[in-house]
């Protein structure tokens, strides 16, 4: 399946949140960054929803904050293309 789009939460245990979210499509081309930042990650976490179109899609997350404020990073898939194109090649299928 070809992953459309993902879901991003960031938070922290109370402390600050201070986070880069970087979407890197294809070597050849520039990162899509964002800048996070919070006072309490628990009450008041980041959210988004990141679409990545095409193949290829490299998130990193890097946590600005100093070693003191730790934070908790989960990505999930939120849009998934499911359609998939059967190429029929001599006695087998390949899918594309």
């Amino acid at each position: 399946p070809n992953v459309k789009s993902i879901q991003i939460m960031l938070a922290t245990d109370g402390r600050p949140l201070h986070a880069r979210i970087e979407l890197l499509q294809g070597p050849n081309n520039n990162k899509q960054v964002m800048e996070v930042y919070c006072e309490d990650g628990m009450d008041r976490p980041f959210f988004a929803v990141v679409e990545t179109p095409g193949n290829g899609n490299v998130v990193r997350i890097v946590n600005t904050a100093t070693l003191e404020y730790p934070l908790s990073a989960h990505v999930e898939a939120f849009e998934i293309d499911n359609n998939r194109d059967i190429v029929q090649r001599g006695a087998g299928i390949m899918w594309s």
